[in-house]
């Protein structure tokens, strides 16, 4: 089976969780021999990893416009505005970047001919609207390149590309839900970003969501068929025994670090985080917190520890990726994720790989497949601090988490996920 599959980031450039389970379910397809998979993706550095599937940079692409047929599709596109602060996974720079930069006024999407390549800068910048639309021209001119059996489209920045090759090839689609705009916005709903999204899910044949907290999202709130929603959970790439797993030497440094990992932005709860450590200082004092991350409450989020008089047991790393995020782990006592909404939480699975202690929101997706991790509910940050002070004090408890969450996480694989989202594209051909 041929799959013409559309994504917005493919490692090592990425932002967040899509990028990663995008590359973890790739990997996980070539386990099956009947899989071929071509991957497309605004632009191509030339560093990806290509050993396993065949990778697109839409930049690359020469198209005509003038061929391309999607009656009524691009009309429709042209009444978006983009004077809106549009943020779907986004690090501090491109961020400051874009509010120092505000658009206002009406996008001009391509509407005359055009011979030749489109530019794309693969970010989430102050052109997205643009570049959504530029990626859905590229994605009806692959449709009628190349040969395949099914589109699948990776969340709503990829929608209108899958729609277009849909139009133009008469295939069905697959869209894959990693987040809805309410899981972002705290359900102040951007209406553009909600109307592309329910075009995208109207459109596709299945509908492939991350968690069944996603799923109820997606019937309750877009008005989606039930029999159309499956629920394929995320997993979490192996990784070696190695230097990105080793904890990196402490020397005389004896306190205990308690973690948070993820952008600091409302969806993931940061605040939440600053009071429960605000609490667990007034218990015990040997003990170091960090915010690892960056995004648009970061500043918020140092004030208010500066007012809580607690900047000198928290430690604001910025962004973090790659091996540094193993070492992160590799220091930490626990890790925490509060989220406000949580479709799925690639992180703890991260954590736990690292012998790490989860303590997580039972408002996450991943909350629905773990069993040795500590739930609370985001906004409880008292019971939020008695996880972390018992964890950090009863050694006993710190082992059984630390050691049965590795067990558990080892079996979470993408093999697993992506024979759940090949049984979908043989329900759709």
């Amino acid at each position: 089976m041929k799959v013409l599959m559309f994504g917005w980031e493919f490692p090592p450039h990425i932002s967040g969780g899509l990028g990663t389970a995008c590359y973890g379910l790739t990997r996980g397809m070539t386990s099956f021999s009947d899989m071929d998979i071509l991957f497309v993706i605004p632009k191509a550095f030339g560093d990806e990893d290509k050993n396993t599937i065949g990778l697109i940079g839409a930049n690359n692409v020469y198209i005509r416009v003038h061929d391309v047929r999607i009656a009524g599709f691009l009309k429709k596109m042209q009444q978006i505005e983009v004077g809106v602060h549009l943020l779907p996974y986004v690090d501090p720079e491109t961020y400051e970047k874009y509010i120092l930069n505000s658009v206002q006024g009406e996008n001009s999407f391509i509407t005359s001919d055009f011979e030749g390549q489109l530019q794309f800068t693969g970010g989430y910048g102050q052109n997205l609207m643009q570049e959504i639309s530029n990626y859905a021209l590229i994605g009806a001119a692959i449709a009628t390149q190349h040969d395949f059996d099914v589109i699948h489209a990776h969340d709503w920045l990829c929608y209108p590309a899958g729609i277009a090759a849909k139009y133009v090839s008469g295939k069905p689609l697959v869209i894959h839900v990693h987040a809805t705009d309410f899981d972002r916005s705290g359900g102040n709903v951007n209406p553009v970003v909600y109307n592309i999204e329910k075009q995208g899910m109207d459109a596709a044949d299945r509908i492939i969501t991350v968690s069944n907290l996603t799923r109820n999202i997606v019937i309750e709130k877009y008005g989606i068929a039930p029999e159309k929603v499956v629920t394929v959970y995320n997993a979490v790439e192996p990784v070696e025994a190695g230097e990105s797993v080793k904890a990196p030497a402490r020397g005389d440094f004896d306190e205990k670090i308690v973690t948070f990992l993820g952008r600091i932005t409302m969806q993931k709860g940061p605040e939440y985080f600053i009071e429960a450590a605000n609490l667990v200082l007034k218990k015990m004092s040997n003990v170091r917190f960090v915010m690892a991350g960056s995004g648009d409450m970061m500043n918020m989020m140092i004030r208010r520890a500066a007012r809580l008089g607690i900047c000198d047991r928290f430690n604001f790393t910025g962004f973090l990726k790659g091996d540094d995020v193993y070492r992160m782990f590799g220091l930490s006592d626990v890790y925490v994720m509060p989220s406000v909404s949580e479709p799925f939480g690639i992180s703890p699975l991260e954590a736990m790989q690292s012998n790490v202690p989860v303590i997580i929101s039972r408002q996450s997706g991943v909350a629905e497949i773990l069993k040795n991790a500590v739930k609370v509910d985001f906004w409880d940050t008292q019971a939020m601090a008695d996880a972390i002070y018992g964890i950090l004090n009863y050694p006993a408890l710190h082992h059984v988490f630390s050691k049965q969450g590795k067990n558990e996480v080892d079996n979470l694989k993408w093999e697993t996920s992506a024979r759940h989202v090949r049984d979908v594209y043989y329900s759709v051909i």
